[in-house]
């Protein structure tokens, strides 16, 4: 198994990052606060007002390595990237899937299976966690639930069906996040999914995770060799990076809800990395941002045994090798796509 890169996040305004020889330095109003050789970089992804030389983004294209923009609070704004790579053959059997719905919605099945299966997972765990046995109660009744839609997954015979099972399953999930909060509630009280822009913290937080997360599964498809827009779950958009969204669905309870909940309930993350503004916006401030990407960074190191490979592998490659197991059942080496189930 190849080496797990580090991604290297830049959040502080007005830096700026550039290449001298194989070394990639960060410097604040020309005063060096990093250096770290470009060999151990697998991506960089920039946050707001950060500058970057012409060398060093020609060089990351150069060598396969993605550059990201997002804005301050997480949003996309912007990818770099080489050359496209893979086989032509591969997008081929890609757009076919497609727009074959057989194949479509098996892939896509699987992929909601996967997710489905992950927060039911997670429900489990915090109702083994709970101080109270009315959320222990209650956490139990919705990951029964969430097991109840698993089983009918099978008679959704049409895309439209199973997306309206997976949002089932993900208002179910969501109706008792905060539950499993152990911490302050009064601050991460979760009543229901906001976006643009966040209306708690809770929701600032899972956001923001979910960017990083994206991102993550942009950099893997890519790096297969598949299209990035020509997902199956999700609708075809102009821009819309429809695979991308996708491949995290399974990734979403292990790799940001349930970071999300640690940092809250270990207070890594409290009332104090939040900016409040008028208008009820709720977004990650300086420091909020950071406690985030280094606890994000670290659960990636975390290592477990890969169902299907039996082999020991860290959690930041799961995406990658979830790529490749799509880019084998396009290209026919694979009867289903098999989602990735953590245990």
């Amino acid at each position: 198994m190849e080496q797990a890169l580090n991604t290297l996040f830049v959040m502080t305004q007005n830096a700026y990052v550039h290449l001298d020889h194989e070394t990639v330095k960060v410097e604040v109003e020309r005063e060096l606060k990093l250096q770290v050789p470009l060999h151990h970089l697998g991506a960089v992804t920039l946050f707001g007002n950060v500058m970057v030389s012409p060398g060093l983004l020609g060089k990351c294209a150069e060598d396969g390595r993605a550059v990201t923009w997002l804005d301050r609070n997480g949003h996309f704004q912007g990818r770099l990237e080489g050359p496209v790579s893979g086989n032509v053959l591969l997008r081929k059997a890609q757009w076919e899937a497609v727009f074959a719905e057989a194949a479509r919605l098996s892939i896509a099945r699987n992929m909601v299976a996967g997710k489905i299966q992950n927060a039911r997972g997670s429900l489990l765990r915090s109702a083994r966690e709970a101080d109270a046995e009315e959320d222990r109660q209650a956490l139990h009744r919705t990951a029964e639930s969430l097991g109840a839609i698993l089983l009918r997954l099978p008679v959704a015979d049409n895309l439209d069906v199973l997306r309206g099972m997976e949002g089932d399953a993900a208002e179910s999930y969501f109706s008792v996040f905060t539950m499993m909060v152990r911490g302050d509630r009064e601050t991460f009280l979760y009543a229901g999914r906001s976006r643009r822009p966040p209306r708690d913290p809770v929701n600032a937080l899972l956001s923001f995770l979910y960017a990083l997360l994206l991102s993550d599964c942009l950099g893997a498809l890519q790096g297969v060799g598949l299209d990035p827009q020509a997902g199956f779950l999700h609708a075809l958009r102009p821009g819309r990076p429809a695979l991308g969204l996708d491949l995290m669905e399974e990734f979403r309870p292990i790799l940001a809800d349930r970071l999300a909940l640690s940092l809250i309930n270990r207070k890594q993350v409290t009332r104090d990395g939040f900016d409040f503004r008028e208008g009820g916006a709720v977004l990650l401030n300086e420091k909020g941002r950071k406690a985030v990407v280094v606890a994000y960074q670290e659960r990636k190191k975390e290592t477990l045994t890969h169902p299907m490979l039996d082999q020991k592998v860290s959690l930041g490659l799961i995406p990658h090798i979830q790529a490749r197991l799509l880019a084998r059942v396009l290209r026919g080496d694979l009867e289903g796509y098999p989602p990735f189930l953590y245990k």
